[in-house]
């Protein structure tokens, strides 16, 4: 999976304290019910990252399948109790 990163991208994640190798972690290790569309084409993907973080990755596929990552931050807690009810659902079955 290759990744476009610019000083944009990288300077928009960092305002949320992630990092680029946090960011690739999570859209490369996506697993259902992720990535969710939405609105323009973006992707969504919540999960963990190599550092113990719960983030949120929101991304375009460029049209040659490059992951051009447009937002990432931290869950908030609501966000990580629902990511957890449904990894131990997942899990159980």
């Amino acid at each position: 999976m290759q990744f476009r990163w610019i000083e944009w991208n990288l300077a928009k994640i960092a305002d949320h304290g992630v990092t680029r190798p946090d960011a690739e972690t999570v859209v490369e290790h996506a697993r259902p019910p992720h990535p969710q569309y939405r609105a323009d084409g973006r992707l969504l993907v919540w999960g963990r990252a190599a550092s113990g973080q719960v983030l949120q990755v929101v991304y375009l596929l460029d049209p040659d399948d490059t992951v051009f990552v447009i937002h990432a931050r931290p869950l908030t807690d609501r966000e990580k109790q629902r990511w957890r009810r449904d990894q131990r659902r997942r899990g159980s079955r």
